[in-house]
């Protein structure tokens, strides 16, 4: 019952829904973080400690210590992001545009360029200092929700094959960005705590094996995960990717076996004749048990990670991203200089997103497309695809997140270089989203 189509026309109209709320979230933090009347309250607000707690123990504590605000919604909330990108992608390989050699190769190749190249482009332009250098990743990642909120504009001028390569261009750069965390941003592992992790991650494989299929199941082992991982030394947001790799895709039975039970307790019901619509109407016990074992069957022919992914898409794309957004995006303005975005971090991220994206995404899909290995999406020609590769130095979401990651624990010098590291990827977005606007109204076929 897969229909990648289908999927990917659902992922569309999802991201570019949430990509206008996640712009009035960024445009909010900037007001509030430069704004004299809030600007003190805005800032201090992340630093506010979160407490969950039963007993003496809190679930958002690490290493013993309480959790603030900011770090709750950096390390918690977005693994639950992870958790949503995780079975996006799961989805996509096994059944979507990531599911065939044919599908997949030319979004993975061009998304290997994307994540080379902003890298070299950011190690050329930014100064050899260390410190600064650990922000290499930055211009890694592809924001799908504002990237395809871009083509969106455009309506039906774009072929369908350009979204969905963008689309899946984007999947595989957070899958790039997922392994870079989980092996540049890990810290002192603490094996006690990286044994029980382990304990999870077998439990849940051996019940997805097991052919267990409770949502609850998966997503109270993924808490304790979750926890263990924070104080394990492993970055806690990997806890959700790997919790979606063990959600089970598949169904119980096949959809053949619950169409036939919904078909049979269909046929129970008499033939109405008569319209009803006004009149109370009373079934019989055993016509509610028919109608709830319809129901059960119904839910059993989604499977738990399809189940999950739909559950989760109200609160990732309109709470947890607006939030990240909302705590990440705010730059007090006053303590930088115009210089700032023109020289060492800001600059390598912004050249990172906007020169490094776009060349290396088209010149690995050109040199593949000459070698035959793949062809264009269809519909494109070359000057519609280059387009497109500049939307995709729209980098926002996992941006920002490696951002904070690359220069947390420095002081009052890591503040500032992410200061930087967060005005490259505004400005770099922006200008992407911009140029690449202006390039796909200029190159895509006039509407009729």
């Amino acid at each position: 019952m897969s229909n990648s189509n289908y999927s990917f026309l659902s992922k569309f109209k999802k991201h570019v829904n949430s990509s206008v709320v996640l712009i009035f979230f960024t445009v909010l933090a900037l007001i509030c973080a430069n704004i004299p009347v809030v600007k003190d309250w805005y800032f201090s607000l992340w630093q506010n400690e979160v407490m969950f707690s039963v007993g003496n123990f809190n679930f958002f504590s690490h290493n013993g210590h309480p959790m603030s605000l900011g770090a709750v919604i950096n390390d918690f909330l977005m693994a639950i992001f992870f958790l949503s990108v995780g079975l996006e992608i799961k989805r996509e390989i096994r059944v979507g545009e990531l599911s065939t050699k044919e599908k997949a190769l030319l979004p993975i190749i061009g998304a290997c360029g994307g994540m080379l190249v902003p890298v070299l482009v950011f190690a050329l332009v930014c100064p050899s200092d260390p410190a600064m250098q650990r922000g290499l990743a930055i211009p890694m990642a592809t924001d799908i929700a504002f990237s395809l909120g871009v083509l969106a504009v455009f309506k039906t001028r774009v072929p369908v094959g350009l979204k969905v390569f963008l689309a899946a261009l984007a999947v595989a750069d957070d899958l790039g960005g997922i392994i870079v965390i989980a092996l540049f941003y890990s810290s002192d592992i603490n094996m006690m705590f990286m044994l029980l992790s382990a304990a999870c991650v077998v439990l849940m494989v051996v019940a997805n094996i097991a052919k267990i299929r409770s949502k609850a199941f998966y997503v109270t082992v993924g808490l304790v995960l979750w926890y263990m991982m924070l104080n394990s030394g492993i970055h806690a947001t990997i806890s959700g990717v790997i919790v979606a790799f063990c959600i089970p895709a598949t169904l119980k039975k096949g959809t053949g076996h619950y169409l036939e039970r919904i078909r049979k307790n269909i046929n129970k019901f008499p033939v109405i004749e008569v319209d009803d619509l006004h009149n109370t109407v009373v079934l019989t016990n055993e016509e509610i048990h028919t109608l709830k074992s319809i129901e059960s069957a119904a839910d059993k022919m989604i499977s738990p990670l399809q189940d999950l992914e739909d559950s989760l898409h109200f609160l990732i794309n309109f709470i947890v991203i607006p939030l990240f957004a909302f705590a990440n995006a705010g730059i007090d303005l006053s303590q930088m200089s115009v210089g700032s975005l023109f020289s060492g971090v800001g600059l390598a991220v912004m050249l990172g997103l906007v020169l490094g994206k776009f060349l290396g995404v088209f010149s690995f899909s050109w040199l593949a497309v000459r070698l035959k290995v793949v062809t264009l999406p269809a519909g494109a020609d070359w000057k519609s695809f280059a387009s497109v590769c500049v939307v995709c130095g729209i980098g926002f979401t996992v941006s920002m997140f490696i951002a904070d990651l690359s220069y947390a624990g420095l002081g009052a010098s890591g503040v500032a270089l992410l200061n930087q590291a967060k005005l490259g990827v505004l400005c770099g977005s922006v200008v992407s989203a911009l140029l690449g606007s202006y390039l796909l109204n200029r190159t895509l076929p006039k509407e009729k």
